[in-house]
């Protein structure tokens, strides 16, 4: 793709628009106020909204355009190779609750959809991960045995409805697919319908934790509440220090049309190949969509579009005659001790809330968290509370090692990017950014298709590591924690909530 870096963006986005919300202008006081409109906010939202509480929902961009607009939307329990783990790290009834708490969400999901009313292009769909190596088939074989164990209907199989062998696979039955916006949509139409406040445009910028609750906003106006639920991905307000065991990962999609009769009839991944993924979703009589993810890596680092080419390259090489039509990125936080971190904010949190970490499962993971969330907040018990409880320590210390490697590729990152040298500002084509030096300083300049320069600090204003430049969708990367910034410094993606600072050429 390197031919043409324009290339549509995200098909969810495109087929379903929605209308705008009015960014919020005047002081508001309610229950709950929920920060991010993405599957976990909104789900949280809905959820709180039917037990009786007034709700605000506050949205920095758009609802359900960030990360849950971006995504591939699998509605699954079977979340790669996690089950094994699970049972040794957090026992047999670690396990069990996170596969209850995730097939749950899946049900959930179904029924929310039936009583709104919502054609969110539903389809019920066996899971899969597979594998081609045949020294991985143990370690599947242990899998499909933990996530049997765990209550999922799983199998391990040698045959799939992919146009390629496999040396093999787990498969879980059962399992759904939808259309995550038009689902999402629905569920805001009828936040507002039932007296909730939902607000586009409006970013949080401060959160003073007393009681109640104030948060302030971009737009100067002031919410109070009881209760406050931080749903934005990745942690706005950080007071548990949680970036620490997160780790930013950036990932490539590409979809276009296949005939309706080559469609595998699932929905699969492999851990093979640097990440692959499978599904289709319907688009006409003829013709299915086929929706290929994969190419995942640290926001920031390596070329982006020559990896669009790599997974490009493998769609057509084994659906030949796929017409691309669209190509877009999606990013995930990866828990250093693999489960999402969903309950108090902090240990000293007695209303203040998070949800984060959903490691690329975010559909099942987000409606879980609004669940959880919501049976906290109104004083209900929840058996997988402690499983997701972001206070926890133990999971941590044991799986120290990843907690480690992640700092280390952080504090690589801080201190090796500023030895790095930079190009000179001359050789910065059109099109392309840069960090370079100009008069001894290091600036982040963009230069647009009309040879205009565009410099701003190259510091994210998160904690300070050097951004760097992602040239197939124009963006600066923070490598560190994963911030995202336009060509101009205002923010795309947290956790910095402050624009990179302008500067002068």
């Amino acid at each position: 793709m390197t031919e043409n870096r324009h290339v549509k963006g995200s098909y969810w986005l495109e087929t379903a628009p929605g209308g705008p919300r009015p960014p919020l202008t005047e002081d508001l006081d309610v229950d709950v106020a929920v920060i991010g409109a993405g599957i976990a906010g909104l789900s949280t939202a809905w959820e709180l909204t039917r037990a009786g509480r007034r709700v605000a929902v506050l949205e920095a961009g758009q609802v359900a355009a960030g990360v849950t607009g971006h995504t591939t939307a699998k509605l699954t329990a079977l979340h790669t190779l996690v089950y094994d783990k699970l049972r040794r790290t957090r026992g047999p009834e670690g396990a069990r609750l996170y596969a209850r708490s995730q097939s749950e969400a899946i049900e959930r999901a179904a029924e929310i959809a039936e009583e709104l009313g919502v054609d969110c292009d539903w389809e019920q769909r066996s899971a899969y991960t597979y594998v081609h190596d045949e020294s991985r088939v143990e370690e599947l074989r242990a899998e499909a045995a933990a996530a049997r164990e765990a209550g999922l209907p799983a199998s391990f199989v040698t045959e799939t409805g992919l146009p390629f062998p496999v040396a093999g696979a787990v498969r879980v039955t059962g399992q759904a697919q939808f259309h995550p916006r038009k689902y999402l949509l629905a569920l805001a139409e009828d936040l507002v319908a039932s007296g909730a406040a939902v607000h586009e445009h409006t970013a949080v910028l401060g959160l003073d934790e007393g009681e109640p609750c104030r948060l302030s906003t971009d737009t100067r106006a002031t919410v109070t509440a009881r209760d406050v639920v931080v749903a934005t991905h990745y942690p706005i307000f950080d007071r548990a220090l949680l970036f620490t065991r997160l780790s930013p990962r950036r990932e490539l999609v590409v979809a276009g049309t296949i005939e309706r009769d080559r469609d595998p009839d699932g929905m699969y991944i492999t851990p093979d190949e640097g990440t692959r993924s499978v599904r289709t979703a319907p688009w006409d009589a003829d013709r299915r969509l086929l929706i290929v993810t994969g190419e995942h890596f640290t926001p920031g680092t390596g070329d982006t579009r020559a990896r669009f080419d790599d997974l490009s390259a493998w769609a057509t090489r084994h659906f030949p005659g796929v017409e691309l039509s669209h190509a877009w990125a999606t990013q995930d936080n990866d828990p250093t001790d693999t489960v999402p971190m969903v309950g108090p904010l902090h240990p000293g949190a007695r209303h203040t809330y998070v949800a984060t970490g959903f490691g690329g499962w975010g559909m099942s993971g987000g409606i879980m968290a609004g669940r959880l969330l919501a049976a906290q907040i109104t004083g209900e018990e929840c058996a997988w509370s402690e499983l997701y409880d972001p206070r926890r320590l133990l999971s941590t210390v044991r799986e120290a090692p990843t907690f480690l490697k992640t700092q280390a590729q952080v504090a690589r990152h801080f201190v090796g990017d500023r030895l790095r040298p930079a190009p000179p500002l001359e050789s910065l084509p059109p099109g392309e950014g840069a960090v370079v030096r100009v008069n001894g300083d290091r600036l982040a300049v963009y230069r647009d298709d009309d040879g205009n320069l565009h410099a701003v600090s190259p510091r994210c204003t998160h904690l300070g590591c050097l951004v760097s430049f992602n040239g197939a969708e124009d963006a600066w990367e923070c490598p560190c924690h994963g911030s995202r910034f336009a060509t101009d410094g205002k923010v795309i993606q947290g956790p910095a909530t402050k624009p990179l600072e302008q500067r002068d050429i």
